[in-house]
């Protein structure tokens, strides 16, 4: 388990910590910090960015990711724009989650709603080594569903 050190804003008063809603839970709950007399009206079509009211502090070598919610796709067309987005370990700025929605209806965001989840994962940095030639494999250059049955 790595510690994560976590500064809420004061647009979050009042809201629990992030929490995982299960033991085995890959990812975090992130809540929209909008204020309580002016939930965000996110229109059918468009985007928006929701205020999550918390800002983090990552160790080196790992990285957030924030994921859908797979419940809010599934039941209202409401996704994570940019999925997943990355917040990188010297980001300490608040986080903030880009949704869309593409359903045929206008979605209310209130304050407090799970609107996302946070995964946090380690990654690795990589290191270039420029060749003439890249070793064969049994793909190949093949492209986009070339690695499928038919």
């Amino acid at each position: 388990m790595v510690k994560v050190r976590i500064q809420t804003l004061e647009n979050y008063i009042n809201l629990p910590l992030p929490q995982y809603q299960s033991e085995q839970a890959a990812g975090l709950d992130l809540l929209a910090a909008v204020p309580e007399q002016q939930p965000v009206v996110l229109a059918a079509g468009t985007w928006g960015t929701i205020p999550c009211g918390i800002a983090i502090e990552l160790p080196c070598g790992y990285e957030a990711q924030v994921r859908p919610r797979s419940g809010l796709a599934l039941k209202n067309g409401i996704t994570v724009l940019n999925a997943p987005g990355t917040i990188d370990a010297d980001y300490r700025g608040e986080i903030q989650v880009i949704l869309i929605n593409h359903s045929k209806q206008d979605f209310l965001i209130e304050r407090g709603m799970r609107i996302a989840q946070m995964v946090i994962a380690p990654v690795d940095q990589a290191e270039w080594q420029e060749v003439e030639q890249l070793n064969s494999s049994q793909r190949g250059a093949g492209g986009f569903g070339s690695s499928g049955l038919k």
